[in-house]
Protein backbone atom coordinates (compact mmCIF):
# COMPACT_ATOMS: atom_id res chain seq x y z
CA UNK A 1 0.00 0.00 0.00
CA UNK A 2 2.98 1.96 0.48
CA UNK A 3 4.20 1.55 -2.49
CA UNK A 4 1.16 2.32 -4.28
CA UNK A 5 0.49 5.49 -2.20
CA UNK A 6 4.33 6.73 -3.73
CA UNK A 7 3.34 5.72 -7.17
CA UNK A 8 0.42 7.59 -7.48
CA UNK A 9 1.69 10.34 -5.68
CA UNK A 10 4.66 10.92 -8.36
CA UNK A 11 2.61 12.29 -11.03
CA UNK A 12 0.95 14.49 -8.54
CA UNK A 13 3.88 16.04 -7.30
CA UNK A 14 5.82 16.25 -11.22
CA UNK A 15 2.73 17.90 -11.83
CA UNK A 16 2.70 20.36 -8.84
CA UNK A 17 6.24 21.15 -9.70
CA UNK A 18 5.51 22.22 -13.33
CA UNK A 19 2.33 24.31 -12.07
CA UNK A 20 4.84 26.44 -9.42
CA UNK A 21 7.41 27.61 -12.31
CA UNK A 22 4.02 28.88 -13.88
CA UNK A 23 1.89 31.84 -11.95
CA UNK A 24 -1.20 29.29 -11.54
CA UNK A 25 -1.67 29.00 -7.49
CA UNK A 26 -0.53 25.61 -6.25
CA UNK A 27 -3.04 26.00 -3.03
CA UNK A 28 -5.88 26.75 -5.77
CA UNK A 29 -4.95 23.69 -7.57
CA UNK A 30 -5.91 21.73 -4.48
CA UNK A 31 -1.93 19.59 -5.35
CA UNK A 32 -0.56 20.55 -2.38
CA UNK A 33 -3.82 20.90 -0.08
CA UNK A 34 -4.33 18.21 3.01
CA UNK A 35 -7.06 17.15 0.96
CA UNK A 36 -4.58 15.63 -1.65
CA UNK A 37 -3.18 13.17 0.88
CA UNK A 38 -6.66 12.03 1.74
CA UNK A 39 -7.73 11.57 -1.93
CA UNK A 40 -4.87 9.74 -2.59
CA UNK A 41 -5.28 7.45 0.39
CA UNK A 42 -8.93 6.35 -0.26
CA UNK A 43 -7.51 5.60 -4.33
CA UNK A 44 -4.53 3.03 -2.99
CA UNK A 45 -7.46 1.24 -0.41
CA UNK A 46 -9.29 1.27 -3.42
CA UNK A 47 -7.17 -0.17 -5.26
CA UNK A 48 -5.40 -2.54 -2.65
CA UNK A 49 -9.11 -4.04 -2.33
CA UNK A 50 -9.50 -4.82 -5.74
CA UNK A 51 -5.52 -5.88 -5.73
CA UNK A 52 -6.43 -8.30 -3.22
CA UNK A 53 -9.97 -9.84 -5.24
CA UNK A 54 -8.22 -9.99 -8.20
CA UNK A 55 -5.58 -12.31 -6.18
CA UNK A 56 -8.18 -14.39 -5.95
CA UNK A 57 -9.55 -14.74 -8.98
CA UNK A 58 -8.15 -17.70 -11.20
CA UNK A 59 -7.83 -17.50 -14.99
CA UNK A 60 -7.41 -20.21 -17.34
CA UNK A 61 -5.47 -19.02 -20.28
CA UNK A 62 -5.57 -21.72 -23.21
CA UNK A 63 -3.26 -22.45 -26.09
CA UNK A 64 -3.32 -24.93 -28.88
CA UNK A 65 -0.32 -25.82 -30.74
CA UNK A 66 -0.47 -28.55 -33.70
CA UNK A 67 2.54 -30.15 -35.09
CA UNK A 68 3.29 -33.51 -37.11
CA UNK A 69 5.86 -34.61 -33.79
CA UNK A 70 2.60 -35.13 -31.72
CA UNK A 71 1.30 -38.48 -32.18
CA UNK A 72 -1.26 -38.55 -29.69
CA UNK A 73 -3.45 -35.35 -28.45
CA UNK A 74 -1.98 -34.21 -25.18
CA UNK A 75 -3.19 -31.86 -22.71
CA UNK A 76 -0.24 -29.99 -20.60
CA UNK A 77 -1.57 -27.57 -17.52
CA UNK A 78 1.30 -24.98 -16.80
CA UNK A 79 0.87 -23.17 -13.29
CA UNK A 80 3.98 -20.77 -12.18
CA UNK A 81 5.39 -18.92 -8.98
CA UNK A 82 2.64 -20.42 -6.51
CA UNK A 83 4.97 -19.87 -4.10
CA UNK A 84 3.75 -21.33 -1.08
CA UNK A 85 4.45 -20.33 2.60
CA UNK A 86 2.95 -18.46 5.21
CA UNK A 87 1.09 -15.97 3.27
CA UNK A 88 -0.71 -18.59 1.12
CA UNK A 89 -4.46 -19.04 1.55
CA UNK A 90 -5.60 -22.66 1.51
CA UNK A 91 -9.08 -21.29 -0.03
CA UNK A 92 -7.17 -20.06 -2.99
CA UNK A 93 -5.31 -22.86 -3.48
CA UNK A 94 -7.99 -25.57 -3.32
CA UNK A 95 -9.80 -23.89 -6.08
CA UNK A 96 -6.53 -24.09 -8.13
CA UNK A 97 -6.49 -27.87 -7.57
CA UNK A 98 -10.11 -28.15 -8.10
CA UNK A 99 -10.31 -25.94 -11.09
CA UNK A 100 -7.10 -28.31 -12.86
CA UNK A 101 -8.53 -31.08 -11.75
CA UNK A 102 -11.70 -30.62 -13.60
CA UNK A 103 -9.47 -30.40 -16.83
CA UNK A 104 -8.80 -33.73 -16.87
CA UNK A 105 -4.96 -33.41 -18.43
CA UNK A 106 -2.48 -35.54 -19.14
CA UNK A 107 0.91 -33.22 -17.65
CA UNK A 108 1.41 -31.19 -14.96
CA UNK A 109 4.49 -28.78 -14.63
CA UNK A 110 5.46 -25.83 -12.93
CA UNK A 111 8.03 -23.66 -13.69
CA UNK A 112 9.38 -22.81 -10.66
CA UNK A 113 9.23 -20.73 -7.20
CA UNK A 114 6.45 -23.77 -6.38
CA UNK A 115 7.75 -22.59 -2.93
CA UNK A 116 8.81 -19.35 -1.09
CA UNK A 117 11.75 -18.53 1.08
CA UNK A 118 9.78 -19.52 3.91
CA UNK A 119 8.74 -22.90 4.16
CA UNK A 120 7.76 -23.44 7.58
CA UNK A 121 3.54 -24.66 7.95
CA UNK A 122 3.79 -26.05 4.66
CA UNK A 123 1.82 -29.68 5.50
CA UNK A 124 -1.64 -28.37 5.38
CA UNK A 125 -0.90 -26.63 1.69
CA UNK A 126 0.66 -29.59 0.72
CA UNK A 127 -2.19 -31.66 1.83
CA UNK A 128 -3.91 -29.40 -0.61
CA UNK A 129 -1.62 -29.31 -3.95
CA UNK A 130 -0.87 -33.48 -3.54
CA UNK A 131 -4.57 -33.74 -4.81
CA UNK A 132 -3.51 -32.60 -7.89
CA UNK A 133 -4.16 -34.79 -10.79
CA UNK A 134 -2.54 -35.72 -14.08
CA UNK A 135 -2.74 -38.84 -16.38
CA UNK A 136 1.19 -38.83 -17.23
CA UNK A 137 2.62 -37.11 -13.66
CA UNK A 138 3.48 -34.15 -12.64
CA UNK A 139 6.88 -32.26 -12.97
CA UNK A 140 8.72 -29.39 -12.18
CA UNK A 141 12.22 -26.98 -12.15
CA UNK A 142 13.64 -24.88 -9.77
CA UNK A 143 12.76 -21.78 -9.35
CA UNK A 144 14.83 -18.79 -7.36
CA UNK A 145 12.94 -19.18 -4.68
CA UNK A 146 13.98 -22.65 -4.00
CA UNK A 147 17.51 -21.55 -3.88
CA UNK A 148 16.64 -19.22 -1.71
CA UNK A 149 14.45 -21.80 0.38
CA UNK A 150 17.22 -24.49 0.57
CA UNK A 151 17.39 -26.87 -2.57
CA UNK A 152 16.97 -30.30 -0.52
CA UNK A 153 14.33 -29.03 1.36
CA UNK A 154 12.49 -27.92 -1.58
CA UNK A 155 12.95 -31.25 -3.59
CA UNK A 156 11.47 -32.87 -0.33
CA UNK A 157 8.35 -30.91 -0.22
CA UNK A 158 7.73 -31.03 -4.09
CA UNK A 159 8.14 -34.89 -4.49
CA UNK A 160 6.35 -35.04 -1.28
CA UNK A 161 3.34 -33.96 -3.37
CA UNK A 162 3.56 -35.65 -6.66
CA UNK A 163 6.16 -33.51 -8.36
CA UNK A 164 9.10 -34.89 -10.24
CA UNK A 165 12.15 -32.24 -10.36
CA UNK A 166 13.83 -32.13 -13.24
CA UNK A 167 17.23 -30.35 -12.41
CA UNK A 168 19.17 -29.97 -15.50
CA UNK A 169 17.60 -33.54 -17.07
CA UNK A 170 14.98 -34.30 -19.03
CA UNK A 171 12.19 -37.19 -19.97
CA UNK A 172 10.22 -39.14 -22.45
CA UNK A 173 6.53 -38.74 -20.76
CA UNK A 174 4.79 -42.19 -22.13
CA UNK A 175 6.52 -41.82 -25.71
CA UNK A 176 4.67 -39.01 -26.82
CA UNK A 177 6.92 -35.62 -25.57
CA UNK A 178 9.88 -34.83 -24.19
CA UNK A 179 10.05 -31.99 -20.92
CA UNK A 180 13.56 -30.85 -20.60
CA UNK A 181 13.99 -28.74 -17.17
CA UNK A 182 16.83 -26.32 -16.83
CA UNK A 183 17.71 -25.08 -12.85
CA UNK A 184 17.23 -21.10 -12.59
CA UNK A 185 20.57 -19.31 -12.46
CA UNK A 186 19.94 -18.79 -8.43
CA UNK A 187 20.18 -22.41 -8.81
CA UNK A 188 23.85 -22.16 -9.67
CA UNK A 189 25.03 -19.96 -7.82
CA UNK A 190 23.90 -21.88 -4.44
CA UNK A 191 25.67 -24.76 -5.41
CA UNK A 192 28.69 -23.61 -7.38
CA UNK A 193 27.88 -25.36 -10.22
CA UNK A 194 28.89 -24.54 -13.94
CA UNK A 195 26.18 -23.20 -16.01
CA UNK A 196 24.33 -26.34 -17.71
CA UNK A 197 24.96 -26.65 -21.57
CA UNK A 198 21.25 -26.18 -22.52
CA UNK A 199 21.63 -26.41 -25.98
CA UNK A 200 23.72 -30.08 -25.55
CA UNK A 201 21.18 -31.06 -23.08
CA UNK A 202 18.14 -30.68 -25.83
CA UNK A 203 20.00 -32.58 -28.30
CA UNK A 204 19.90 -35.62 -25.62
CA UNK A 205 16.08 -35.73 -26.93
CA UNK A 206 15.98 -35.11 -30.30
CA UNK A 207 14.22 -38.19 -31.26
CA UNK A 208 11.23 -36.88 -33.31
CA UNK A 209 8.67 -36.19 -30.16
CA UNK A 210 7.53 -32.98 -29.46
CA UNK A 211 9.87 -31.21 -26.60
CA UNK A 212 8.73 -29.03 -24.29
CA UNK A 213 11.37 -26.62 -22.49
CA UNK A 214 10.88 -25.91 -18.97
CA UNK A 215 12.73 -22.53 -17.63
CA UNK A 216 12.04 -20.13 -14.68
CA UNK A 217 13.29 -17.30 -16.02
CA UNK A 218 11.98 -16.07 -19.64
CA UNK A 219 15.53 -15.93 -21.09
CA UNK A 220 15.72 -17.66 -24.41
CA UNK A 221 19.53 -19.27 -25.78
CA UNK A 222 19.23 -18.70 -29.42
CA UNK A 223 21.16 -21.71 -30.24
CA UNK A 224 18.46 -23.76 -28.19
CA UNK A 225 15.97 -22.59 -30.57
CA UNK A 226 16.18 -24.67 -33.01
CA UNK A 227 16.09 -28.23 -30.88
CA UNK A 228 12.81 -27.74 -28.61
CA UNK A 229 8.90 -26.73 -30.10
CA UNK A 230 7.78 -24.54 -26.77
CA UNK A 231 9.03 -23.03 -23.85
CA UNK A 232 7.45 -22.23 -20.88
CA UNK A 233 8.84 -19.66 -18.45
CA UNK A 234 7.26 -17.81 -15.80
CA UNK A 235 8.94 -15.41 -13.02
CA UNK A 236 8.09 -12.02 -13.90
CA UNK A 237 4.29 -12.69 -12.82
CA UNK A 238 3.24 -10.11 -15.44
CA UNK A 239 4.50 -7.27 -13.07
CA UNK A 240 1.91 -8.55 -10.40
CA UNK A 241 1.50 -4.61 -8.94
CA UNK A 242 1.70 -1.48 -11.81
CA UNK A 243 3.85 -0.40 -12.86
CA UNK A 244 6.10 -3.23 -12.81
CA UNK A 245 4.82 -5.03 -15.86
CA UNK A 246 6.67 -2.26 -17.73
CA UNK A 247 9.55 -1.93 -15.84
CA UNK A 248 10.70 -5.83 -16.27
CA UNK A 249 10.36 -5.16 -20.15
CA UNK A 250 13.73 -3.44 -19.18
CA UNK A 251 15.29 -6.51 -17.65
CA UNK A 252 13.47 -9.51 -19.94
CA UNK A 253 12.93 -8.49 -23.86
CA UNK A 254 10.06 -11.19 -24.01
CA UNK A 255 6.84 -10.16 -23.83
CA UNK A 256 4.05 -11.45 -21.56
CA UNK A 257 1.93 -14.46 -22.89
CA UNK A 258 2.29 -16.48 -26.40
CA UNK A 259 5.48 -15.65 -28.93
CA UNK A 260 6.59 -16.77 -31.55
CA UNK A 261 10.26 -17.56 -31.92
CA UNK A 262 10.87 -18.96 -35.23
CA UNK A 263 8.58 -20.85 -37.71
CA UNK A 264 7.88 -24.20 -35.14
CA UNK A 265 9.49 -22.53 -31.96
CA UNK A 266 7.34 -21.17 -29.67
CA UNK A 267 7.76 -19.32 -25.62
CA UNK A 268 5.22 -19.09 -23.32
CA UNK A 269 5.41 -16.30 -20.61
CA UNK A 270 2.83 -17.27 -17.48
CA UNK A 271 1.56 -14.30 -15.08
CA UNK A 272 2.08 -17.17 -12.37
CA UNK A 273 -0.48 -18.40 -10.27
CA UNK A 274 0.50 -17.63 -6.94
CA UNK A 275 1.81 -14.25 -5.44
CA UNK A 276 4.47 -13.35 -3.96
CA UNK A 277 4.63 -11.08 -1.14
CA UNK A 278 1.02 -9.27 -0.55
CA UNK A 279 -1.81 -11.17 -1.63
CA UNK A 280 -1.93 -8.31 -3.82
CA UNK A 281 -2.67 -8.33 -8.32
CA UNK A 282 -2.67 -5.13 -10.21
CA UNK A 283 -3.46 -5.49 -13.66
CA UNK A 284 -1.87 -8.58 -13.67
CA UNK A 285 -4.21 -11.37 -12.90
CA UNK A 286 -3.03 -14.82 -12.01
CA UNK A 287 -3.52 -17.62 -14.41
CA UNK A 288 -3.07 -21.61 -15.13
CA UNK A 289 -1.86 -22.59 -18.47
CA UNK A 290 -4.29 -25.17 -20.43
CA UNK A 291 -2.11 -26.32 -23.31
CA UNK A 292 -3.11 -28.56 -25.78
CA UNK A 293 -1.07 -30.46 -28.13
CA UNK A 294 -2.32 -31.54 -31.37
CA UNK A 295 -1.46 -34.44 -33.88
CA UNK A 296 -1.84 -33.05 -37.42
CA UNK A 297 -0.85 -35.32 -40.66
CA UNK A 298 2.22 -34.99 -43.15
Amino acid sequence: MVFLFFVLSIPIDGLAWIISKTQYDLVHAGLISPWRTVVVAIVVLLVSGYGYFASQRIHVERLSFMSVKILTPLQVVQISDLHLGLLSNKRYFQKIVDEINALNVDIIVCTGDLVDMQMDHLNALGEIMSGLKARYGKYAVYGNHEALAGLEASREFSERIGFTLLSNTGITVDNAVNLVGVDDPAVEGRVHSFSVNEPALLQKFDNGLYTILLKHQPSVEQESIDLFDLQLSGHTHGGQLFPFGLLIHLFYTAPFGLSQLQDNSWLYVSRGTGTWGPPMRVLAPPEITLIQLQAVKN
